[in-house]
């Protein structure tokens, strides 16, 4: 769900970087199908061994996702599902391999130590790249504020009745960053397992291509979320009742209490929940995660407006936010530990949320995916 602030009254320099940090977030509220027809057809031997050559190859660490046609965004009977997951359209994804879990503090660690990169939450901030995002004449924030950071979640002490504003449990934590991400005095020592976090997408592609891949798009995630539940509100199904086994989720008022039913109130190892029928763990709650489509408001109605079968979709060719008509924005998929019933429930599988290339935040992280040989 998109949101909008509203000032009425001058803000203080702290307020004014924290929204300025939200402005980019923009938006924290709100299988293998086809593997069992393949394998009935007696005729199809080619398409079996082709599959199964293809899991054999599967790099450490990744699982083979068998190409295939589903309908991307909402099912009929998610009464949860917000406009922007609608229309649900037909679409043909080619096969690929996905990573079995998010990328981890270590995997980054390595990536860090070969090649000395310094992510956008750890640089000096530009203002005049930040200015270029916000309305003509936003005074600049002074510079004991402007200082290299990254959104960290606050629990609020009380109800909050006001759900559109998010300033009220996210804080500009200077010094927060993949190696603190609670901020200065926190550090990743015995979270090797957890997933990365404070990830910007420029920091996302960085990873990708030292590593020979790449970020997957919307459709391609959604097909690997998805499995064999191609009709189903959940990576596992329909019964909400089991969110616990498969999710790390806000359970209780947010952001007020989490009862920890799932075991864990923020960040959980990778693998800590049962994986769906393509073996993927967390494609629901535990850290957002990056697509490399970008979002518009529009792009779902536009590509039914097509009418016709999209292969191989890309996300919409240019970004478009009605709610933040300067913003650019990527789409990013699967909820986080702070989604719950009465905020977002976004860790259903049509979910997705748009933000700003620079933000980088406690809960957004990624996974990546390589294309067959």
């Amino acid at each position: 769900m998109d949101k909008v602030i509203y000032m009425r009254k001058p803000l203080n320099s702290f307020m004014i970087v924290l929204i300025l940090s939200i402005l980019f977030v923009q938006c924290k509220l709100e299988t293998k199908k086809g593997d069992e027809n393949i394998e009935n057809d007696t005729s199809n031997t080619t398409s079996i061994n082709n599959k199964n050559q293809a899991q054999i190859d599967a790099p450490d660490g990744m699982v083979w996702i068998s190409g295939d046609e589903f309908k991307l965004g909402a099912v009929d009977q998610d009464k949860m599902a917000m406009g922007h997951e609608k229309p649900s359209n037909l679409v043909l994804v080619d096969g690929f391999y996905i990573d079995i879990h998010e990328v981890t503090n270590a995997q980054f660690k390595k990536f860090v130590e070969e090649t000395g990169y310094i992510t956008i939450a750890e640089r000096k901030l530009d203002w005049e790249e930040l200015k270029k995002q916000l309305p003509d004449g936003t005074p600049k924030p002074h510079d004991s504020i402007m200082k290299p950071g990254s959104l960290t979640f606050k629990k609020a002490k009380t109800s909050v009745p006001n759900l559109y504003d998010f300033s009220q449990w996210w804080q500009w934590n200077i010094g927060a960053n993949w190696k603190r991400p609670h901020g200065s005095g926190s550090n990743i020592k015995g979270k090797e397992h957890f997933p990365v976090v404070h990830i910007a997408y420029e920091d996302a592609l960085a990873y990708c291509e030292w590593a020979g891949r790449r970020l997957p798009t919307e459709a391609e995630w959604e097909l690997a979320a998805r499995g064999s539940k191609k009709e189903k509100i959940h990576v596992w199904g329909d019964d909400v009742l089991v969110l616990k086994d498969y999710a790390n989720t806000w359970e209780g008022e947010f952001p007020v209490q989490n009862l920890k039913i799932d075991g864990y109130e923020s960040l959980a190892p990778i693998k800590s929940y049962l994986p769906n029928d393509n073996g993927l763990y967390d494609m629901a709650g535990n850290v957002w995660e990056w697509t490399s489509d970008w979002y518009n408001t529009n792009y779902y109605s536009e590509l039914k407006a097509k009418k016709e079968k999209i292969k191989n979709p890309k996300g919409a060719i240019n970004p478009f936010n009605s709610s933040s008509p300067l913003a650019k924005e990527k789409v990013i998929k699967g909820g986080s530990f702070l989604c719950s019933a009465n905020y977002c429930a976004s860790y259903r599988v049509s979910a997705r949320m748009a933000t700003s290339l620079d933000s980088s935040m406690e809960h957004l992280g990624f996974r990546t995916v390589l294309d067959a040989k």
